[in-house]
């Protein structure tokens, strides 16, 4: 059986992540410290005590789950509760945390560039995005068309995304509702995120990421934006400037791990976000999250305390 770790993206974020992490463990602790020095203020503070209003900026929020996961990564290396994996990914944003996993970026660069990224999108961000609920790919293609709005994240099968101007996102809407969709909700974000609409992101990040390096991954990654296996540098660094303004294609990126051999999803961050997709993209994949994979472990020092002290 193989393994794959996932690293969660926007949206899996709350006030206080990794807080009591932070506190009980060193190495999760020194990753906030350098957060904090690499960026020039105290994103840790953010983290932790918010406001929601200041976490949820997306400069805030990006290298604040970007720093929470390889926190979570850090300490579970460190325990020993993670196995080696066949492959990598990460939604969206998850894919910088995914390649300090496997040493293509450092920490503090990919701190830096998705500081950057978070800044560019708020920038130049327009319009917003559509989750749809309960419509096949091709009927939400149609509405897309229609209304003038592209199809963003393909995150499971009848639950995806549109983005694109507000006016015709409104439009989207109506349509959609009107086809039958189970639920029509427009997301907290800021921008029109994986379409067209972010391609002048996409381009002023090139030159970000051209000047910073990025070495052969220790494990292969699955890109968000078409599914294909990576191990070449150039083609990572292709791959983080394209999925900016590309869809997140979600399904096809579990799909490939399945055709890989992998039976068995660790979800390396806050929250369940990418197991619950998982879980409706293949019933029969297992998935175990952070938070799970700690909560254990204390289930089981706790019974071995009292084995010790029943034996004395």
């Amino acid at each position: 059986m193989q393994d794959a770790w996932v690293f969660p993206g926007q949206g899996s974020q709350w006030v206080g992540m990794g807080r009591d992490l932070a506190s009980e463990d060193a190495l999760a602790r020194a990753v906030f410290e350098e957060a904090d020095a690499v960026l020039g203020f105290p994103l840790s503070r953010i983290v932790f005590e918010g406001p929601e209003e200041e976490l949820a900026a997306t400069r805030h929020q990006q290298p604040a789950l970007l720093a929470t996961s390889i926190a979570y990564l850090r300490v579970l290396e460190a325990r020993g509760l993670l196995p080696v994996p066949r492959v990598v990914a990460g939604h969206s944003l998850g894919e910088y945390t995914a390649l300090v996993a496997v040493g293509s970026l450092t920490l503090a660069d990919a701190l830096r560039l998705v500081r950057r990224r978070g800044e560019l999108m708020e920038t130049y961000g327009r319009g917003g995005m559509l989750a749809v609920i309960g419509l096949d790919r091709e009927r939400l293609a149609a509405i897309a068309d229609e209304a003038g709005v592209e199809l963003a994240n393909e995150n499971a099968p009848n639950q995806l995304t549109l983005s694109g101007p507000d006016e015709a996102l409104e439009r989207a809407a109506e349509l959609a509702r009107s086809a039958g969709a189970r639920r029509v909700v427009r997301l907290p974000v800021n921008a029109a995120f994986h379409s067209r609409w972010m391609r002048p992101v996409a381009d002023a990040l090139a030159l970000e990421l051209a000047n910073i390096p990025i070495r052969t991954p220790s494990v292969p990654l699955i890109a968000c934006s078409d599914a294909r296996v990576l191990t070449d540098p150039e083609d990572l660094r292709r791959e983080l400037v394209e999925q900016i303004a590309s869809p997140v294609r979600w399904v096809a990126v579990v799909q490939c791990a399945l055709d890989l051999g992998v039976a068995h999803f660790w979800e390396i961050g806050p929250g369940q976000v990418l197991s619950g997709l998982i879980r409706r993209i293949a019933s029969t994949a297992e998935t175990t999250t952070a938070e799970q994979l700690l909560r254990a472990e204390d289930v089981s020092l706790v019974r071995q305390e009292r084995v010790a002290k029943e034996e004395r």
